[in-house]
């Protein structure tokens, strides 16, 4: 199989590398390892099958002359992906997802630690160790102390990413490798599959922990609000640590979603996303800091994913409707 594929990256190898010229030689390798499967079951061996298969195909020039497809062609040449290039990608995907899950976790840990202090401040007898004026002092410092590295992290992990911007248009890799990244994938996919099972268990647990706090009494449920978020925070880490590696294959693969159509809808959701979540943000924490409503507050990034999700939905159906 190995030795079609190279024989198809050589006869490919002085064409222009257009969209149509990587479609044609898709196609070809598909029907050249159907044939090939077909003269294995008829005994044949694998030299044999491999050489009958070459042979039927013939000369790249003569194919194309048969098919009316002109040698020089208008098209755009896209860029050739290395062997190089894919393994440093998926090497700094696999990094920059467990940074990037690490600053996560670091920012919701320091919203977490600033309502523990405040609400330790609150609930401690008059003449405690700090004033509630002091605990919200010191929540904050705690709060800027672990988000700015977190910032320090996005910033590092999207400049060291900007240099495989190119991947996210088209390009083109050599059917030896797509296969090798598609065994690699199927792979790693029991455990994606486990960690998004873990992730959003965690998720959909963590607010047990105010019921908890509250059973206490009333005045520890805000304690519950700290260890939701910091479940939350794990199970981001899981999310977007997995959730990057499985990125990496979709996004050289060029599936899910990362083929043309669906590039098109994630532009749209990813803007509207970066207007959503800081929102709820916002929302939480005013109502929390402002109103005092920790014990329910927390709600708001629940309805918040019900609702995105509903329009990241809606949007793509709506979307793939259209160009029906």
């Amino acid at each position: 199989m190995d030795t079609i594929a190279s024989y198809l990256d050589n006869m490919f190898a002085s064409l222009p590398r257009t969209r149509q010229m990587l479609t044609l030689k898709e196609e070809m390798l598909a029907t050249m390892e159907e044939k090939y499967q077909e003269l294995k079951q008829e005994g044949k061996t694998e030299n044999e099958a491999v050489g009958i298969v070459i042979s039927e195909f013939g000369n790249i020039d003569e194919l194309m002359a048969e098919l009316n497809i002109p040698l020089a062609s208008e098209e755009v040449v896209l860029p050739v992906v290395t062997e190089e290039e894919i393994h440093s990608f998926l090497k700094l995907k696999k990094t920059s997802g467990l940074l990037i899950g690490i600053g996560v976790f670091m920012c919701l840990a320091g919203v977490a630690l600033l309502v523990f202090i405040s609400t330790l401040v609150e609930n401690s007898q008059p003449g405690g160790l700090l004033s509630e004026d002091s605990g919200y002092m010191v929540g904050l410092a705690g709060l800027f102390a672990l988000m700015v590295p977190a910032i320090g992290i996005f910033i590092y992990t999207g400049m060291k990413l900007e240099k495989y911007k190119h991947l996210q248009g088209d390009f083109v890799i050599a059917p030896s490798l797509k296969a090798m990244l598609e065994s690699r994938k199927a792979a790693f996919a029991p455990t994606y599959t486990f960690s998004l099972i873990t992730g959003v268990c965690l998720a959909v647990i963590s607010p047990v922990a105010i019921f908890i706090a509250s059973a206490v009494g009333e005045q520890s449920a805000t304690y519950g609000v700290s260890v939701m978020l910091i479940l939350v925070g794990i199970a981001v880490i899981l999310f977007i640590y997995f959730g990057s590696i499985r990125e990496s294959y979709n996004m050289l693969l060029q599936q899910e979603d990362f083929t043309k159509e669906k590039k098109e809808v994630n532009r749209v959701i990813g803007a509207v996303a970066s207007i959503v979540w800081p929102v709820a943000t916002c929302i939480f924490l005013i109502s929390g800091f402002v109103y005092g409503m920790w014990h329910i507050n927390w709600v708001v990034f629940p309805v918040t994913g019900i609702l995105f999700g509903t329009f990241c939905g809606a949007y793509s159906i709506l979307k793939e409707r259209g160009r029906a």
